[in-house]
């Protein structure tokens, strides 16, 4: 790495803001000697071009022995953030390569086809008369012999131990600050009807330690391997047996992975299992032992995970977020010696006055407050809605729960008209026509706190209708709390509250409003105050509780076309609100029809709606 080469290589024709400063701050990190550098840089100061920056800084090919690393990759774990690096023109030379799904067959007779179910590998021997042209392997074969390499984290952590993507010189993550945690997600074990294609013709025992799950892993391991040899010896496959093989390769990769780390005395790594009740109930009704239901693997702290498919994938790294908020216990989760890791901070060049917060809070939204809290919250957004008649809005539900139940209630209110929603298969379509349009609509969204960019008029304010807290029914997060790690909790929820302050100010001459709706944020500010950057202390420390217009949803509709409206998209439909229904802000009895269809999903993985998971 020639870390002197950071300032020609960025991309940009000048700077803004910091960036001068911070890419000769990271510089000189590296040319200190340290192998690791996190770059701790708020949104909007151009987080993107500094990466570039730093991966333009990896050993040439012409600048060493042939057998040394060269090149950068470019890796992070939002898909969204990949898009937009690949519709960036300053980031041109950075060659994307994504997982087989995301390409379509060039076949005439297959062109419907994903590339991951085309004829080259449904049939045996098949030999390809396209494959030069193929999109997938034309793209996989630039990445992987360009200068810088670009992809999602999870096909990067696919790829550990590939021919085509050895290890470079240079490694780059952006939006680094959930690593621990996307490995621990990305490393767990599913085992169900929905990730083990014969599920229903097992016998799955009660699993009461994790040294049983280690004899039941192995057992089953060997049961995937004979149903894939058999699915190989066939001569051709149709696309679902082809999806089948796909996933028992992947299973039995997970299994033996687990019960190899599970055995190294020297792994760092601990495991935790959690099994649900089996559909059949305690016993089959032959005498024999009782059958178990399905079954979650989990790791924590996988060091050893992220050694293989992330540390010794390069020489440098670069980790760039704005919430790399503890150095220290971000080091130790990802298997770093802090002492061994520099950190650059970077200054936030937005003025203060543009990101107000604002206190709306009306009580706690755990559990069994949120029943009560919950539609003094819709009433709240009513009264936004009225302080912003010509301003699009963006609501964070945290939950679909929580966004269907505010959908009703501002329905019932008769502001239907006014609000978007979406569903977990339609998220990103709702999302871009809600962008796309020009009517000041609110958008009750679920788990959109990062990697979504709202400049501009796009969004001029937003509410935080829950405090953004770990579910403590994980078994991670209660093992974690068992320990004390309290700091820990209270931190990973202060991370992402700024992460979605971050949504809808992009730039020093952008502004937007965010407001917090549920009292138990401040006490997060309070608890984590020691780990708050200072530029979010200085809009904690601003905030005040503003003086909003008295409940009249009519006034929230003035200066739209509210009365042609309803039923369109994926909007919640319209009613007018009863008389005394404002009374406890419950609304009327009746239930809204939305277009966005059902809320539920048959996806089983909380990664479905950020990664791309195919290799």
């Amino acid at each position: 790495m020639n870390p002197e080469r950071i300032f020609e290589e960025f991309p940009a024709p000048s700077y803004r803001g910091t960036q001068e400063q911070a890419l000769r701050d990271v510089r000189d990190a590296f040319a200190a000697g340290n192998d690791v550098v996190l770059v701790r840089a708020p949104t909007g100061s151009g987080k993107s071009l500094l990466a570039r920056a730093v991966a333009g800084c990896a050993r040439r090919a012409d600048e060493g022995e042939p057998s040394d690393a060269t090149g950068a990759y470019y890796t992070t774990p939002q898909v969204s953030q990949l898009d937009d690096v690949a519709a960036d023109d300053l980031l041109a030379d950075l060659n994307v390569i994504r997982g087989k799904s995301n390409y379509a067959c060039i076949l005439p007779e297959e062109r419907d086809t994903p590339v991951n179910q085309a004829p080259c590998v449904r049939e045996r021997g098949y030999d390809c008369s396209v494959k030069h042209r193929c999109p997938y392997f034309s793209d996989r074969a630039i990445a992987s012999n360009r200068a810088v390499a670009a992809m999602t984290l999870a096909y990067f952590m696919q790829t550990a131990g590939s021919e085509v993507f050895r290890k470079r010189d240079v490694v780059v993550v952006d939006e680094a600050h959930g690593l621990a945690e996307w490995a621990e997600m990305y490393a767990t074990i599913q085992l169900g009807p929905r990730t083990v294609p014969f599920w229903d013709d097992l016998r799955v025992p009660e699993v009461d330690s994790v040294e049983r799950a280690v004899r039941y892993a192995e057992n089953l391991a060997g049961t995937c391997k004979r149903r894939k040899d058999d699915l190989l010896a066939q001569d051709s496959l149709s696309p679902a047996e082809v999806r089948e093989r796909d996933r028992l390769q992947e299973l039995i990769g997970d299994l033996e992975w687990f019960v190899a780390d599970f055995r190294d005395p020297q792994s760092p790594t601990t495991w935790l299992v959690d099994q649900s009740e089996s559909r059949s109930g305690r016993g089959d009704g032959d005498g024999d032992d009782p059958q178990g239901g399905p079954l979650t693997i989990k790791p924590m702290n996988p060091e050893k995970y992220l050694q293989h498919t992330v540390w010794d994938r390069g020489n440098k790294f670069a980790l760039l977020s704005a919430t790399i908020l503890n150095k220290d216990a971000f080091c130790r989760q990802v298997g770093l010696e802090p002492d061994r890791v520099a950190l650059v901070d970077v200054e936030h060049t937005f003025p203060v006055e543009n990101r107000p917060l604002y206190d709306v809070t009306q009580g706690k939204m755990t559990y069994d407050e949120r029943s009560e809290t919950t539609p003094k919250i819709a009433r709240t957004i009513v009264r936004l809605m009225q302080r912003h008649p010509g301003e699009k809005g963006l609501i964070h539900a945290h939950s679909y729960d929580i966004q269907e139940r505010l959908a009703d209630l501002l329905s019932d209110f008769g502001v239907g008209d006014r609000i978007r929603t979406h569903d977990r298969d339609g998220r990103d379509a709702a999302l871009e026509a809600w962008k796309a349009g020009d009517d000041p609509d609110v958008f009750l969204s679920v788990k959109m706190e990062e990697a979504l960019d709202l400049k501009g008029d796009l969004c001029r304010w937003q509410v935080i209708c829950k405090a953004p807290f770990l579910n403590t029914g994980d078994s991670r997060v209660a093992h974690r709390l068992e320990e004390g790690q309290w700091a820990w909790y209270y931190r990973t929820t202060l991370r992402t509250v700024i992460q979605a302050c971050g949504r809808v100010v992009r730039a020093p001459d952008d502004y937007g409003a965010t407001y917090l709706a549920d009292s138990s944020l401040l006490d997060c500010f309070e608890r984590a105050r020691t780990d708050m950057p200072d530029w979010f202390a200085a809009q904690v420390d601003r905030m005040e509780r503003p003086e909003l217009p008295a409940f009249e949803p009519r006034a929230a509709l003035e200066g739209t076309d509210a009365g042609g409206r309803s039923g369109r998209g994926s909007r919640t439909g319209s009613r007018t609100a009863t008389t005394g229904s404002d009374a406890d802000g419950s609304g009327g009895s009746g239930r809204s029809t939305r277009s966005s269809g059902s809320r539920r999903s048959t996806r089983s993985s909380p990664l479905a709606d950020v990664w791309d998971t195919d290799g």
